[in-house]
């Protein structure tokens, strides 16, 4: 049976005091480092998934600042059509991997590593958001 559908995932992009980043390494493919996220359960908000799989994947109780932007290319995943709504949250604490999380780990901006999917695209956004206030282009 072939997928009808995009499936509906979260990520976080979680900031932490100190200004830096956290990114899980992922244990299962696509291999890689990548924001903490996941697929929504049935049933649940999407504030809820955001917050259970930043603290499933990286340990940290986060709070979600604002919903970013939503990412729906269709190529964005390997392994399926998702659409990812994407939070800005911030928490306290240095992350520990765990979950489908082999490692996580806080980056600074200025050293952050290859990103799995599209998150490089997204962590751009991000930057440039807080560093200008301008947010992505509707469609992009």
């Amino acid at each position: 049976m072939s997928q009808r559908n995009p499936f509906p995932t979260v990520d976080c992009v979680i900031l932490l005091p100190d200004r830096r980043i956290v990114l899980i390494e992922r244990k299962n493919p696509p291999h890689g480092w990548a924001l903490p996220g996941g697929f929504v359960d049935a049933g649940e908000s999407l504030e809820r998934a955001a917050i259970r799989e930043a603290k499933e994947e990286t340990g940290l109780d986060v709070e979600l600042l604002e919903q970013f932007h939503t990412y729906g290319d269709p190529a964005r995943d390997p392994r399926m059509h998702t659409i990812s709504v994407v939070y800005l949250a911030r928490a306290e604490g240095e992350p520990r991997g765990g979950d489908d999380a082999k490692e996580a780990r806080a980056f600074a901006w200025e050293e952050l590593p290859s990103l799995a999917f599209d998150h490089a695209r997204i962590l751009a956004d991000v930057r440039r958001y807080l560093e200008t206030g301008r947010r992505p282009a509707a469609g992009a």
